[in-house]
């Protein structure tokens, strides 16, 4: 029952390349930076990644981008990232886009064992009729196009079948968690980690803070250690590491505070 490996490196030796992968985090919050940053260190490349985007240049998934490890991404958009949007429309990468919500029921189907669902999100628009750029070709004309989904109507609604995900691999990262798995993630990080791990076979946890078993609260546990394989704990420096895609700022009322 002891799921804790020493480092993130060992807990991601054995991903080989072409590998599927389910990556927590939205943008760059929640996100496994540490258990990112040992698979590029790797060298591990033609990567398949599901997740809700790539993170931006340079830091999360947009690490393993610039260098040119991913070949397939499953996502919601395409964020700030200028090099995604680089490779997808220079034809180097193939992106499958989905709704937001869609991409995580998909996960967490997947995750469930169901291998199918009705929704009408995307019903009338190319998700369902097909046609969506999956890649551009080196003339800027689309090289593969997504096909039509299967379209069946419910009660008077149309509804548009899309089919869970299950991946090798899902990285994710949490505040609290336990040798046995069960973690316990911290206000927006509790965002696709959840889905993201329910998804993979086999699921590798960065955690803040490892607690001795019986001390999380069963109805705190956020995801039970099932799900879970391998737990990396993160050193002070590591789990500090979190980052910010855009700084808002006001400016202070004048006058006497």
């Amino acid at each position: 029952m002891n799921k804790v490996v020493a480092s993130a490196a060992d807990a991601v030796a054995d991903i080989a390349d072409g590998a599927t992968i389910a990556v927590g985090g939205f943008g760059l919050c929640g996100i496994p930076s540490a258990l990112i940053r040992a698979l590029y260190e790797q060298g591990t490349g033609a990567l398949s990644v599901v997740s809700d985007s790539c993170g931006v240049d340079d830091l999360g998934l947009g690490l393993l981008l610039g260098a040119g490890r991913i070949a397939r991404a499953t996502g919601s958009c395409l964020g700030d990232n200028k090099e995604f949007a680089r490779q997808y429309l220079a034809g180097e990468i193939e992106l499958e886009l989905t709704p937001q919500g869609t991409l995580a029921e998909r996960l967490r189907a997947g995750g469930c064992g169901i291998p199918a669902f009705y929704t009408p999100a995307g019903v009338g628009t190319p998700v369902a009729e097909g046609g969506l750029p999956l890649r551009y070709g080196p003339d800027g004309g689309v090289a593969v196009a997504s096909p039509p989904k299967e379209v069946r109507t419910f009660d008077g609604v149309d509804y548009v079948l899309e089919h869970g995900i299950t991946t090798e691999y899902a990285l994710v990262r949490a505040a609290r968690g336990d040798r046995h798995g069960n973690l316990v993630f911290e206000r927006s990080a509790r965002n696709f980690n959840p889905l993201a791990a329910m998804a993979g076979r086999v699921t590798v946890a960065e955690v803040e803070e490892i607690v001795p078993p019986g001390e999380l609260d069963p109805d705190e546990i956020h995801l039970p250690g099932v799900f879970v394989q391998r737990v990396v704990p993160l050193t002070w420096e590591q789990a500090a590491d979190k980052h910010l895609e855009k700084r808002t700022v006001r400016a202070v009322p004048a006058g006497p505070r």
